[in-house]
């Protein structure tokens, strides 16, 4: 085009640049806006805009806040979409004070930030925890005659569900309902998971048949999160029923779904159940990872059937299956259960040596079962090695050696880790 003498325009440099962004190449992109820039073409705040949103989502938003820098400095403004993707960047990286600025800013510049823009940074504090400044920001939203979308409700839901303070994600939902903004199938799966967080199972089955009454299909989501949830109140023959309502729906159950069933079985000790299940699995030749195989092991040691068990582990590289952290903590867990502390030692031994390194969970399950059967000075051995790793002792461990520190069966020389105890 330029050797026939043909002069690019806005739109023409706009959609070459929007397209170099969205296959990620932004390095040539840049190279096209400096090339553009040079040939004393002029740059307007759609071609910065749309580089600066490349630069935000391959992380560089130190780039992205120098390129808007650059922007401004040539008498180029920012405008709502600008702004917008400098926040969501800085807000994936937490980096708040940021964000917050460039919003007082947009108001400085009498920029009314968006729906979107507010959304983003709602859903980002929602998912750090920073629920009072989500809450906020939600209503500042609001005073400005901004009306929240579905994404904003769902975050604010989801955040409140995420600690368990599902009295403020009802009343959320309720309001979204309210003002207009019907939910849809996030917002339900979202609410049931907080329902089912909490226990409260009665209340998740209740959405879920206020879904189906309004013609939503639950999906896969919907099914497993309600499965779990039946399990972990010890449902399971209500679980059951609804894993095959799920199959008769079309909803084809995912592994994830398998285990969480198959471990409701193991915990309420119905292994013929678990292990038809696990027939079924293998029948449909669905992948069994090492998830699956840690339910089985976990399973047979908690009922008392080790040999199992054993059989199951040993059996794991012929399967082309390497036993995880959890696995192995879940094998030692299980002797020191059946009082074979010894070949809990020699398993710890075996992982800590070749294997995989021990975590936090494995020391204190292995110095529990050491001191359930009397083994002090055993246990006071890991204690020091945990301790020297920079791992904490938990409740339940830091109890049992208070208490033989009291009855004066321990060495006084342990007081001395009791700070790096939880």
């Amino acid at each position: 085009m330029e050797n026939k003498g043909y002069q690019p325009d806005a739109f023409t440099c706009g959609t070459l640049l929007n397209g170099l962004c969205k296959i990620g190449q932004t390095g040539v992109a840049i190279r096209l806006l400096r090339k553009l820039e040079k040939g004393n073409f002029e740059l307007n705040v759609v071609l910065y805009s749309t580089v600066i949103d490349s630069l935000c989502k391959d992380r560089l938003v130190t780039e992205a806040l120098n390129l808007l820098s650059e922007m401004m400095s040539k008498g180029i403004q920012p405008d709502v979409v600008t702004y917008s993707c400098v926040i969501q960047g800085l807000c994936n990286f937490g980096r708040w004070r940021e964000a917050a600025t460039l919003l007082n800013e947009m108001g400085q510049r009498k920029i009314m930030p968006n729906v979107q823009t507010f959304s983003v940074m709602v859903d980002k504090l929602c998912k750090k925890g920073m629920l009072t400044e989500a809450k906020e920001v939600f209503d500042v939203m609001i005073q400005r005659g901004i009306d929240p979308n579905i994404f904003t409700y769902n975050s604010l839901i989801d955040g409140y569900c995420l600690q368990n303070r599902l009295d403020e994600a009802v009343k959320t939902f309720n309001m979204m309902v309210e003002k207009g903004c019907s939910p849809n199938l996030v917002s339900y799966n979202i609410l049931i998971n907080g329902y089912c967080k909490s226990k409260k199972i009665d209340g998740a089955m209740c959405l879920f048949y206020e879904m189906s009454n309004k013609g939503m299909i639950p999906d896969i989501v919907t099914y497993t999160t309600l499965i779990g949830g039946l399990c972990q109140v010890e449902r399971v023959q209500t679980a059951l029923e609804l894993f095959n309502t799920m199959r008769a729906c079309g909803q084809h159950p995912n592994p994830q779904t398998y285990a969480i069933l198959l471990y409701g079985f193991f915990k309420n000790r119905q292994i013929a159940e678990a292990m038809a299940l696990f027939q079924e699995m293998e029948d449909k030749r669905l992948d069994c990872d090492i998830v699956i195989y840690n339910i089985l092991i976990d399973g047979f040691c908690n009922v008392g059937e080790l040999t199992t068990a054993r059989e199951i582990f040993s059996g794991l590289p012929a399967k082309g299956l390497k036993p995880n952290v959890r696995t192995y903590t879940i094998m030692i867990k299980g002797f020191c259960k059946n009082g074979l502390v010894d070949e809990a030692s020699e398993l710890f031994e075996k992982m800590d040596g070749n294997v995989c390194s021990p975590n936090e969970h494995t020391y204190n399950t292995i110095i529990r079962g050491l001191l359930q059967h009397s083994e002090t000075s055993k246990a006071t051995k890991f204690l020091k090695m945990m301790v020297d790793k920079g791992f904490s002792a938990n409740a339940t461990t830091t109890a049992l050696f208070i208490d033989l520190l009291l009855s004066n069966q321990v060495d006084e020389n342990i007081k001395e880790l009791l700070p790096k105890f939880e």
